[in-house]
């Protein structure tokens, strides 16, 4: 009950100055607890001054989106995919607890030393994260230097701040393909870049799947089995993706056979090519259709990924 009650009180410091705007920093303690409706006596138990609480707010803020972003970071095998799911996974946070979202990136500035001692450290676990896309920088490509990754996560931070203290805010989630065009200009180069400032933010995971499904599911006229699932999910999730892409992605070395699949896809109208009218050469570009955008709505092809392989039939 005492930890409702407090973190009720954290939520209020949180409201409190998003409702304040440009002068979040004046909201007191007093103030919060009135929005909680708590006591002032209850609160001075729990908080040493208004500082103690607003840095709890934020450690509250900082939980609840690593409870997202980490999940989602740790289920990508590479480093391009991890960052992306990991910024879509924070702007979607944005989305959905506005007020603790805009403590974190624009009020924890003005909120006091100890919160602006806790947000650096978490700035550094950040440019971290992003550091290590230096392993992924190309044969023959000067690779950054470590203060790089710092900037980048600033120059992120910065756009969402402007954004959010915007008179008429825009959706966090719309800033995706520019975002990680930014992350990945310095480790992947332009081209990459460019190709991502096109794409849509990966959709969550899903978290679990119904124990009744089974790989033998019949959808569509066709058997669905474990890898044409993990084929369609790479497209969904990588919308554009190439026939390379996407093998990787569905963890297929074969390049024939990842081929002859989705070619039986298309056949099937799942998958269709993007722009039919590109340079002769050029590689596919892959995107799933309305019938593939449904069925991946279902809980069929997340549940056919969990489960033990099964020889490919389509």
């Amino acid at each position: 009950m005492q930890d409702v009650q407090r973190t009720k009180i954290l939520e209020a410091m949180a409201a409190a100055m998003a409702a304040r705007g440009a002068s979040a920093s004046a909201v007191t303690l007093s103030e919060a607890l009135l929005r909680a409706g708590v006591a002032d006596a209850i609160g001075a138990e729990w908080f040493e001054d208004r500082e103690d609480c607003v840095l709890g707010a934020f450690e509250l803020g900082v939980e609840r989106a690593a409870a997202r972003m980490v999940p989602a970071y740790r289920a990508e095998s590479r480093w391009l995919d991890a960052i992306k799911a990991g910024l879509a996974a924070f702007l979607r946070f944005l989305e959905e607890e506005p007020e603790l979202g805009r403590l974190l990136v624009v009020h924890a500035m003005g909120a006091g030393p100890r919160v602006l001692q806790r947000r650096s450290e978490v700035l550094v676990k950040l440019a971290e994260v992003i550091d290590r896309g230096r392993a992924e920088s190309t044969p023959g490509r000067v690779e950054p230097p470590a203060v790089i990754a710092e900037g980048v996560t600033g120059a992120i931070l910065a756009v969402i701040h402007n954004r959010l203290s915007a008179e008429v805010p825009e959706p966090p989630l719309e800033l995706f393909g520019a975002l990680a065009s930014i992350i990945v200009l310095p480790y992947l180069g332009a081209s990459v870049a460019r190709r991502e400032l096109v794409r849509p933010a990966p959709r969550p995971r899903a978290d679990s799947a119904s124990p009744e499904i089974e790989a033998g599911i019949r959808t569509v006229g066709t058997r669905l089995t474990y890898r044409t699932a993990r084929v369609l999910s790479a497209i969904a999730d990588y919308p554009g993706a190439s026939n390379r892409e996407v093998a990787e992605r569905a963890g297929i070395a074969d390049q024939g056979q990842i081929s002859k699949l989705l070619a039986r896809l298309e056949a099937r109208g799942l998958v269709a090519k993007i722009g039919e009218g590109r340079t002769r050469g050029a590689p596919n570009s892959w995107r799933l259709t309305e019938l593939g955008e449904s069925l991946m709505s279902s809980a069929s092809v997340r549940g056919a990924m969990r489960l033990p392989r099964d020889p490919d039939v389509l």
